[in-house]
């Protein structure tokens, strides 16, 4: 394996179409709210900016996990997909260097982003979104990075609905309007649910490696049955919500056309109470994924 596709597999580039998928949302919801022009939120250089931020920071948070569970020797008997760290391919010292440049990078385009958004005329709102940054970095690293990593205690699920959903959503509203309104905590439980979902997935098809290595997920925590159950939740909630949402702003029957993408929710629940060997769920995560961003994508365009 060449250096290149090395850090390509070490950046998992899979994971990005579903980091992105709360920007999309609430990037075409906050666009349409202050221009009243719809469908046209990708020719905004702000989307373009929090599409780039946003990779960054999952990019930052794919090295970080490789680096942490390749030291931990998490990833020592690892099925599957190859971690560079542990396999010997990148060394930590190479993958701490591409942290650090990671992290820079995504921090000079935040900044460059909340200009945009901001400027000078609200110094109160740019503060707190450069500190969101900087939290959003250290948690990105803090995932399985250190002795306190919150990976490894099952505190995932919440950086991950937190940041991937509300403030993913919320945020990127923001960014366009300045303003927030309780209607769309609905679609940011959406995309935080389905996100969620996805690392439930992993976590599922990875219990019996994470309980050997004492990586004490939410999963390994709840037992297989359990985290069946926790999962269906997420996704019948997730879906729950969208529909809410679309019945309160309701216009048209097309509105409703990223019902579409729950077809995949529903075959993914019955193959996850079906299964019996974790492994076999790997494919589960592409088609969760995926799923999610397609949900973001219909429900953006014609919302």
């Amino acid at each position: 394996m060449t250096k290149i596709k090395a850090w390509l597999a070490a950046a998992r580039l899979r994971t990005l179409p579903l980091s992105v998928s709360g920007i999309i949302v609430g990037a075409s919801l906050g666009f349409g709210a202050l221009l009243q022009v719809d469908h046209e939120f990708w020719k905004s250089e702000l989307f373009w900016l929090a599409i780039l931020v946003t990779i960054g920071f999952q990019v930052l948070s794919n090295f970080a996990n490789d680096y942490g569970d390749g030291i931990r020797g998490t990833d020592a008997k690892r099925q599957g997909e190859k971690r560079m760290v542990a396999s010997g391919i990148i060394s930590p010292k190479q993958m701490k260097i591409g942290m650090i440049i990671t992290g820079i990078i995504t921090f000079f385009l935040s900044t460059v982003l909340i200009f945009m958004a901001f400027g000078n005329e609200s110094f109160i709102i740019s503060f707190v979104f450069f500190n969101l940054t900087i939290v959003s970095i250290i948690a990105a690293i803090k995932y399985t990075v250190g002795k306190k990593a919150y990976g490894y205690s099952g505190l995932g699920d919440v950086f991950v609905f937190l940041f991937f959903g509300l403030l993913s959503v919320l945020g990127s509203y923001y960014l366009f309007t300045h303003n927030l309104n309780f209607q769309l905590l609905l679609p940011a439980f959406s995309i935080g649910c389905f996100s969620t979902a996805v690392l439930n997935l992993n976590n599922m098809r990875d219990i019996e490696n994470d309980a050997e290595a004492n990586k004490n997920t939410l999963v390994v925590k709840l037992g297989s049955k359990r985290a069946k159950k926790y999962h269906t939740f997420l996704l019948l909630f997730g879906m729950l919500c969208a529909v809410i949402y679309t019945i309160i702003n309701y216009r048209e029957p097309l509105q409703f056309i990223y019902l579409i993408a729950f077809v995949p929710f529903l075959a993914n629940l019955k193959t996850v109470f079906k299964n019996t060997v974790p492994m076999l769920l790997d494919v589960e995560l592409k088609k969760v994924a995926l799923s999610t961003f397609l949900f973001a994508v219909l429900f953006s365009i014609f919302m």
